[in-house]
């Protein structure tokens, strides 16, 4: 969330920010709820001022023995008391009907973020690997369905479209990639290693961004839980309502957990395979720390992320998002695309995002700093580290054998027990 005194500051530079989003202005808006409510408590001050004074001045009727005023005055503090309360009722109205209005305006982007309209407008950063091409290559659905490890049409039979049924050494392989990831970030990169919950109250994902405006993208759970869509709502509202020391900023948290999107808005989009499901794992990475570490926090976080695709071998490219093409919260994103022959395309598998304060704020979580009274609010970072159904597709694609068969990553051959290759089942 943004905060309303420096949007009163600075109109101007909201509506800009809002236009490279793709976005229209609202700082009017805005400002005239802002206006409202400020005069509102400056009317609600006075009124309790009145009243106190009203009632000051019983104290001294019934003192001098003047029943009369005092029972005058006291019809009157009765009034003023009713009076008092509608427009107490009212200040809440006006705060509720800014604050919503706040929540759903987007975070602003940092100066050297490219504007654009959308994914076609980012720009590449960097390139590791060369891309692999084959006349025979198959996508990963193709290579699973012929393992006879990967089955969707049972797994429609028992939850429908966008559900997908591992068995056997691929489902082994899923298993592999995420414990491998896990300890690459918890060994080698400091990330704390959490098991937190997959459902979380609405507070949590307001505090991350998911609601109000998101509502559609999640799954509920009965009337107070939400399925996470990312472990990022978990371990970004470890610290929501806390202060924290800043000397021991910045945090670093990473999860393995199942995810749970509706894709509401992906219709007809990567109906085949594994791409674009309802349920999947991603490792995710958090970082909360200051507002002097965070532009760093953020190179590093996507070098973790990289880190990963490096010690599987996996051709990748890192883009950085376009101002129409980044998320909700985000004020930078670096989005790694890993190469996949089978598409002959790069396709994401981590998005990796400094947010500011603006989830900080949402969750009132704040540091202090040595020799300062006012606390401050923490900013946020969060990455994937990367999806892990994401970086199957990968491997099954790049490491996949004319013969059918796939042979496994080096860095994966631990986490298999040392098998080289997985190969169809036989009949």
């Amino acid at each position: 969330m943004l905060d309303i005194k420096w949007i009163r500051e600075n109109p101007q530079a909201l509506d800009e920010a809002l236009k490279k989003r793709g976005a229209d202005p609202e700082s009017a808006k805005l400002l005239a709820l802002d206006e409202a409510r400020r005069q509102h408590l400056t009317k609600l001050q006075e009124a309790q001022e009145r009243r106190n004074a009203a009632s000051k001045d019983i104290g001294k009727a019934m003192a001098s023995g003047d029943k009369e005023l005092a029972e005058k005055l006291k019809r009157r503090v009765s009034l003023e008391k009713a009076e008092l309360q509608l427009n107490e009722t009212k200040a809440r109205d006006i705060d509720l009907e800014l604050n919503d209005a706040l929540a759903r305006i987007p975070n602003v982007p940092l100066d050297d973020v490219p504007v654009g309209a959308d994914e076609n407008d980012n720009v590449e950063v960097r390139k590791h690997g060369e891309p692999k091409r084959a006349n025979w290559a198959r996508e990963h659905f193709e290579i699973g369905e012929a393992l006879g490890q990967m089955d969707f049409e049972r797994a429609a039979k028992l939850s429908g479209a966008r559900f997908t049924v591992l068995s056997g050494q691929l489902a082994r392989l899923e298993r592999a990639l995420g414990q491998f990831m896990l300890d690459l970030h918890t060994q080698e990169h400091g990330y704390t290693e959490v098991q937190p919950p997959l459902l979380v109250r609405d507070d949590a994902m307001f505090g991350t961004g998911q609601l109000p405006k998101f509502s559609e993208d999640l799954f509920r759970a009965g009337d107070d839980h939400w399925l996470i869509p990312t472990a990022e709502v978990s371990l970004t509202n470890l610290v929501r309502e806390e202060i924290l020391d800043g000397e021991k900023l910045p945090l670093r948290f990473t999860a393995l957990t199942p995810c749970f999107r509706s894709e509401a808005g992906s219709a007809g989009r990567d109906t085949r395979g594994m791409l674009r499901q309802h349920q999947f794992y991603k490792v995710e990475l958090v970082s909360i720390t200051d507002a002097e570490s965070a532009i760093d926090e953020h190179e590093r976080m996507t070098a973790c992320a990289e880190a990963v695709l490096k010690k599987l071998d996996l051709p990748f490219r890192t883009m950085v998002l376009c101002t129409g093409d980044m998320g909700f919260g985000a004020r930078k994103t670096y989005d790694l695309e890993v190469w996949l022959p089978g598409q002959n395309a790069y396709r994401e598998i981590s998005s990796c995002s400094v947010c500011g304060d603006f989830q900080g704020r949402r969750m009132n979580a704040r540091y202090r700093v040595a020799g300062e009274k006012q606390t401050r609010f923490v900013h946020t970072l969060n990455g994937s580290g990367t999806a892990v159904g994401r970086a199957l597709i990968a491997v099954l694609e790049n490491y996949q054998n004319e013969d059918g068969s796939v042979t496994i990553p080096s860095a994966l051959k631990p986490y298999m027990g040392g098998l080289e290759k997985i190969e169809a089942l036989e009949d």
